[in-house]
């Protein structure tokens, strides 16, 4: 469950991480807070949680079994655990 959500905070991260190579490459100051005002903040969080919104749509749209596919649970056959499938 871990690397979903780290998966999508990295993705929440990304035009965060560009501003910063933006700002470090027109040698602008990284830490200075004129560098960051409140409307491209809030810019940077719309775009950011647009991006995190478009990743959760396309792995909802595809991953996961085909439609209509069966799924078997676990189960202990023999006395050895079998792991669910899609059939």
């Amino acid at each position: 469950m871990i690397r979903p959500v780290l998966t999508e905070v990295g993705i929440f991260l990304i035009p965060f991480a560009v501003y910063i190579v933006f700002l470090i490459a027109t040698r602008s100051g990284l830490l200075v807070p004129a560098s960051w005002p409140l409307h491209l903040v809030a810019k940077l969080t719309v775009a950011a949680l647009l991006l995190v919104i478009a990743s959760l749509v396309l792995l909802a749209e595809f991953s996961g079994a085909p439609p209509h596919s069966t799924y078997v649970p676990a189960h202990i056959e023999n006395g050895r655990l079998v792991p669910g499938a899609e059939k």
